[in-house]
C-alpha cells in the first residue's frame, strides 16, 4: 500500500484537529477573559532507504535518503496574551492588567479554580461570587482593627455585620489652616474687638449611641499675637454663653527678620492639648493651626461619627474592597486575591472559563495585586477575549487548504492504485 496514502489520512486528521480548535477560538471572540489556543504540527517518524555514509579518500560521503511517513499535533497551546479591557461601569466587574487569575472556589474554599473573567457580584447573602457558576471569590478578610488579614485565603462575604457601622464617639477636635494677622484691637489694653477678628467652624460630639450635638467653635482675637476658643451651643437657652473656653492661643512672631524663611513665626508657641465640655474632656489638636498675613481660612475636625448603613462598594487596583457609609465614613471590607503560576500554560481547562493546576502548571503563588509579578486589577471593566478575528480567519483559510490538498493526495493515490490493480487487464 502506498506511504502517501497513510500520510494523507494524518494529515486530514490532524488539519481536522486544528479546524476544530480555530472553531472554538472563533466561537469564544466574545466571551470574557477567554485565552485562545492554536495547534502546532510536527513530522513523525521517516522511513529510512538507505543511511548517511561518511567520506572516504576520495570517495564523497552520502546523505541519508528518508520517506516520511506523515505528520502529528506536537502540541495545542493556550495563549495567555492580556484581551482588550472594556469598561462597564459596573463596580464590582474586576480586569486583570498583567499576570495573574481570579481565585473562587466552592464549598468554603475547598476546591479551587482560576479565571480571567472578572464578572463577579454580590449575591443575597453578600457573597462575592461568579454569577453562572456560584463560585465565591477568594482573598483575604480584615481583623479586628480593620486591616487587612493576608495570612488566610477566605471567600470574600459582605454580610449583614459589614452592612452596617456602629457609632463612634467623638474623643477629640482638630484645628488646622490660618487665622489671620491681619486681626487688630481698637485699644490693646482692652478686648475691644474689630474685624477681621473671628474665625469659625463647627464640630459635633456624638455620645456612645451615635447622638450628636452641633458646636460652634469660634476662635476669637484677644491682642499680641494671642486668641481665644469658644464653643458654644445653638440649641441651648443661652446660645451666646460659651461651654467651655480656651484662652491665650499664642502664636509666635518674627524675631528675625533677616532669617529665610522665619521658621517660628506664625506658629502656636505651646498649644493647649484638651479641652472640658459639659463635664467631658476631649482632646485638641491645634499644631496645624497658622497666624499669617491674608484672610483666615479655618478647618474644623472631630473624630466621632454616627451609625451608618452601606450605600456603595468600590475596589481599587490593589484589589481592596473599601465600603463607603450613609454617614460620611468608609471603611476596608477585604482583599481580592490573585494567583500565578511558573507555566500557566500547563494548567488544564475545565470549562467556564476556568483552569485547574496541573503536574505541569506549578503550584499558584498567591498574593494581592500589583505585587510579586501579579498584575493590577481594574474595577468596572472586564477583559475580553484574546482572540485575533483576522488570524483565526486567515488560519482557518490555510488549515481548508491543508484539509483539501491531504484529501487529493488520497484520490490521486486512489487513482494510481486502480491503475495497478487494471495491469492485469
Amino acid at each position: 500500500m502506498m506511504r502517501s496514502l497513510y500520510s494523507a489520512v494524518s494529515g486530514l486528521k490532524n488539519h481536522q484537529t486544528r479546524q476544530d480548535v480555530i472553531g472554538n477560538n472563533i466561537a469564544n471572540v466574545n466571551t470574557t477573559g477567554f485565552k485562545a489556543s492554536r495547534v502546532n504540527f510536527q513530522d513523525i517518524l521517516s522511513q529510512t532507504l538507505q543511511g548517511a555514509s561518511a567520506p572516504n579518500g576520495n570517495t564523497a560521503g552520502s546523505n541519508p535518503m528518508q520517506v516520511g511517513l506523515g505528520m502529528g499535533i506536537a502540541s495545542i497551546e493556550t495563549l495567555f496574551t492580556d484581551g482588550n479591557v472594556q469598561s462597564t461601569g459596573k463596580q464590582t466587574d474586576l480586569a486583570i492588567q498583567g499576570d495573574g487569575f481570579f481565585i473562587v472556589s466552592d464549598n468554603g474554599g475547598t476546591n479551587q479554580y482560576y479565571t480571567r473573567a472578572g464578572n463577579f457580584d454580590f449575591d443575597a447573602a453578600g457573597n462575592y461570587y461568579l454569577p453562572g457558576t456560584s463560585l465565591q471569590v477568594m482573598g483575604y478578610g480584615v481583623d479586628a482593627t480593620g486591616k487587612i488579614d493576608t495570612g488566610k485565603l477566605v471567600p470574600l462575604v459582605i454580610d449583614d455585620s459589614k452592612k452596617t457601622m456602629a457609632p463612634k464617639a467623638t474623643t477629640g477636635f482638630t484645628f488646622t489652616k490660618n487665622l489671620t494677622a491681619d486681626a487688630v484691637t481698637d485699644d490693646p489694653s482692652t478686648t475691644s474687638i474689630v474685624d477681621p477678628t473671628t474665625a469659625s467652624g463647627t464640630v459635633t460630639i456624638y455620645d456612645s449611641m451615635g447622638k450628636g450635638t452641633n458646636l460652634n467653635a469660634v476662635f476669637t482675637f484677644t491682642g499680641s499675637n494671642t486668641w481665644k476658643l469658644d464653643f458654644y451651643d445653638p440649641a441651648s437657652a443661652t446660645p451666646t454663653t460659651p461651654l467651655a473656653t480656651v484662652s491665650s492661643i499664642t502664636f509666635a512672631s518674627v524675631t528675625n527678620p533677616a532669617a529665610v524663611p522665619p521658621t517660628t513665626a506664625g506658629k502656636i508657641t505651646t498649644p493647649p492639648t484638651s479641652v472640658t465640655i459639659s463635664g467631658k474632656s476631649f482632646t485638641l489638636d491645634l499644631t496645624g493651626l497658622t497666624m499669617y498675613g491674608g484672610e483666615s481660612t479655618l478647618k474644623s475636625d472631630y473624630d466621632g461619627y454616627a451609625q451608618g448603613s452601606l450605600t456603595k462598594k468600590t475596589i481599587s487596583a490593589s484589589g481592596i474592597i473599601t465600603g463607603t457609609y450613609d454617614n460620611g465614613q468608609s471603611q476596608t471590607l477585604g482583599q481580592v486575591a490573585l494567583a500565578g503560576f511558573t507555566n500557566p500554560g500547563g494548567l488544564d481547562k475545565v470549562g467556564e472559563t476556568m483552569f485547574v493546576k496541573s503536574s505541569n502548571s506549578g503550584n499558584p503563588a498567591i498574593g494581592i495585586p500589583g505585587t510579586g509579578g501579579l498584575g493590577k486589577t481594574s474595577s468596572g471593566s472586564l477583559e475580553m477575549s484574546n482572540v485575533n478575528l483576522s488570524d483565526e480567519m486567515t488560519n482557518m483559510i490555510i488549515t481548508q487548504r491543508g484539509f483539501q490538498s491531504n484529501s487529493k493526495i488520497i484520490t490521486t493515490d486512489d487513482e494510481m492504485l486502480e491503475i495497478l490493480a487494471n495491469l492485469k487487464r
